[in-house]
């Protein structure tokens, strides 16, 4: 609750973390994160892009590459539908799954405190995912 209450410097603590995670890593190194001390330090440092932006980075990590993006590998990729470009994968690693899974939990339970009504949850309900199989042809698990 205390979090909640203080949501910059909460914010400004995740950054720091996260950001002394990644500078180990090639993308931290090639970025200069360790001399990151906060937003407009990150602003300056990593340009903003998008996937084809992270694709080379993406694809040494499909190759097996360890550290690239994040310390040590990831668990699997999700392999998303790619609507605009064809498919991309999404990196899992062991520290990001409790957020997805917090994440989940935070927008039901935010929906509950936004609309007072929790009668749903005694009710059947579904979680729509991608394919729980995973192709192993590659370096990294990859969903299909």
């Amino acid at each position: 609750m205390r979090r909640a209450l203080e949501p910059v410097a909460t914010q400004e603590r995740v950054l720091k973390d996260l950001v002394a995670k990644g500078a180990s890593t090639e993308f931290g190194r090639e970025h200069k994160l360790a001399q990151v001390r906060g937003h407009a330090d990150l602003v300056d440092a990593v340009p903003l892009r998008d996937y084809e932006g992270l694709k080379p980075w993406i694809d040494r990590l499909v190759a097996g590459e360890r550290d690239v993006l994040w310390p040590g590998a990831p668990l699997y990729l999700c392999k998303t539908s790619g609507t605009t470009s064809g498919a991309k994968y999404i990196p899992i690693t062991r520290d990001s799954l409790p957020n997805h899974i917090d994440g989940a939990r935070r927008a039901l339970l935010a929906h509950i405190a936004r609309t007072g009504r929790a009668e749903f949850v005694d009710g059947k309900m579904i979680f729509l995912q991608g394919s729980p199989v995973l192709d192993t042809s590659g370096a990294v698990p990859t969903g299909r």
